[in-house]
């Protein structure tokens, strides 16, 4: 039994008794964790309004024989008040911590994955490019090592005319080979930016249509990896 401090994003709340909350947290330096912020539902709570989904805090936690740790202190370091004030972005927020709390097993520090999913909401609540939500999915897969593979076919490995692609099947296929859906090579390059190196370049694509596109392949990844629908995802126009 301890007391211990970190840093962490708050990914869901539910309802725990009449007056507490069971607080899933993904931390810098513990991972994924759950814990109970005892009397957060009353009102005159000493932690107010800071363990609500996509709050940056500090926090002091207390590790005992339960599975559920305990929060004893919680600071707010960002609550990111663009994104809990406009409805879009929140739902962005969202599928994107819906996604990495399916993918991170509990209390397996990760500081890659915290740092993609606390700069990720930073830019979301900064700037909101529209292909932030699938550029984070593909990058998470990446990191997992499940992002499709955009260089060459994956049935014949020709690296030319790539016109497909079929996440069940692992990527994208020539024009000989052809499976899955069509693919643009503008998506292509886009994609490969994004994976590449070229993330802050690929986020100023502004073309619907590319931006659709890419969109509709990153989640469809995402979905075929977790094996479930992502429910807070926004679908994006065409």
């Amino acid at each position: 039994m301890s007391l211990y401090r970190d840093q962490g994003i708050v990914v869901r709340t539910w309802k725990l008794g009449e007056a507490d909350r069971i607080i899933v947290i993904i931390t810098e330096d513990n991972g994924k964790v759950r814990v109970v912020a005892k009397g957060v539902r009353k009102t005159r709570s000493k932690f107010g309004g800071r363990l609500e989904p996509t709050s940056h805090v500090a926090l002091q936690l207390f590790r005992g024989k339960s599975d559920l740790g305990i929060v004893t202190q919680a600071e707010t370091i960002d609550r990111f008040q663009n994104i809990r004030s406009n409805p879009d972005l929140f739902s962005d927020a969202s599928s994107m911590l819906e996604v990495v709390d399916h993918v991170a097993p509990d209390e397996s520090p990760d500081p890659i994955r915290y740092k993609m999913l606390l700069g990720a909401l930073r830019t979301l609540d900064e700037k909101s490019p529209p292909l932030l939500v699938p550029a984070f999915f593909l990058k998470l897969l990446d990191h997992e090592g499940l992002a499709p593979e955009l260089g060459f076919c994956v049935k014949c490995l020709d690296t030319e005319n790539l016109v497909s692609i079929s996440v069940s099947e692992g990527g994208v296929f020539c024009i000989k080979c052809k499976r899955g859906k069509s693919i643009s090579d503008t998506s292509i390059a886009v994609m490969r930016a994004i994976l590449g190196g070229a993330l802050n370049q690929a986020l100023e694509v502004e073309d619907s249509k590319t931006i659709s596109e890419i969109d509709r392949i990153a989640s469809e990844a995402v979905e075929f990896h977790l094996e479930r629908k992502i429910r807070s995802r926004r679908v994006m126009d065409t």
